[in-house]
């Protein structure tokens, strides 16, 4: 096989992507340009992401994004060969108009068009700065709407979900329990800063699904969430004065204890041997570094790519179309659908 030059569209939530990937003749893959545009400050004062605004500001955000990542790349349009592009899951309105340009740079250049999974992109990101994954390994997908554990068989087809949350994702809980105290959205990377000034075992928040008789390798965060919002309350009521790096700290600790000791606990049962961590969440250093202390007191590898590749991205969709392109997988069609709820086991379409 020549040399291969794939690009990758991502839209499914806030951040508009275009990775450019250099797939060699023997498979190993090249990053040439991953950039981002990100809407989240004009989220920022809802305290979440709004659709419509998302969208839109996709739309503005598409070809400035598009004309950065081929300079960065040094390539020409011309010069690209398959374009791999969210199709799901994510925001309707969002996927809709990635989905929409990738249809018209594909008929443009004609060249095959791939519609790809964006949780198997977050597994796939790692192998931009790790190399190929081995033939079978466990990923821990924690993100601001998803939170999943996946054994991963083959990146071109074959990942199956073992666990799940239940409610809340890990990220979304970050969010909730940042407005609860007062600090910025997205809550995670502030709680994370906060956290490293306060002590874990100030407070004993639950951890939930930890039960005997509870799912295995299921997650929940609403109660966690509601419990830190319980006992500020009555902090408040009572006059007292509440440590932000405490509640932070804890509440942190908390959430990283269940993910970790989950996904350690699926890989030993499982017999797998290496662990990815992926999403956004996996650029917190607390998950970090325990995920990498009871990994190595497993005899479990650990992979996490760099927080860049981490967030949404189009290197990540790049990558993922770049397996399937080298797996000689059939390209979609060009009525390619959008899916707003796409399970995880449908790596494209």
């Amino acid at each position: 096989m020549t040399d291969k030059i794939v690009l990758g569209i991502e839209s499914s939530c806030d951040e508009t992507g275009v990775g450019i990937v250099r797939l060699a003749g023997d498979g190993s893959m090249e990053l040439l340009a991953d950039e981002v545009a990100s809407s989240v400050d004009q989220h920022a004062r809802f305290g979440g992401v709004v659709p419509e605004v998302a969208s839109r500001a996709h739309l503005e955000a598409m070809v400035p994004t598009m004309s950065r990542a081929l300079t960065a790349s040094g390539i020409a349009l011309s010069d690209v060969d398959a374009i791999a592009v969210t199709c799901g899951p994510g925001l309707a309105g969002a996927l809709l108009v990635g989905v929409a340009a990738a249809k018209a740079y594909a008929a443009a250049l004609d060249v095959p068009l791939y519609g790809v999974n964006h949780l198997a992109g977050h597994v796939a990101a790692d192998t931009l700065q790790h190399g190929p994954l081995p033939a079978e390994c466990l990923a821990l997908l924690v993100s601001g709407g998803h939170t999943q554990l996946l054994r991963i068989e083959d990146l071109a087809g074959k990942i199956t979900e073992i666990g799940s949350t239940i409610d809340d994702a890990a990220g979304e809980a970050y969010d909730k329990v940042a407005r609860i105290i007062g600090l910025p959205y997205p809550g995670g990377p502030p709680i994370d800063r906060a956290a490293a000034d306060g002590d874990p075992k100030a407070i004993s928040f639950p951890r939930g699904l930890t039960g005997p008789r509870d799912a295995k390798f299921d997650f929940s965060f609403s109660g966690l969430k509601t419990a830190v919002a319980r006992w500020v309350e009555a902090r408040e009521r009572d006059g007292d004065a509440i440590s932000v790096p405490d509640v932070c700290a804890s509440f942190q600790e908390a959430v990283v204890d269940v993910l970790t000791a989950k996904a350690v606990r699926a890989a030993t049962e499982f017999g797998i041997g290496t662990l990815v961590v992926s999403g956004g969440v996996a650029a917190n250093s607390r998950l970090k570094a325990l995920a990498a202390q009871r990994c190595a007191d497993a005899g479990v590898e650990l992979r996490v790519p760099r927080p860049r590749l981490c967030t949404d991205n189009g290197a990540m969709i790049a990558a993922l179309g770049a397996h399937l392109v080298a797996a000689g997988v059939r390209p979609s069609a060009m009525d390619l659908p959008t899916d707003p709820g796409l399970p995880v086991d449908t790596v494209f379409v």
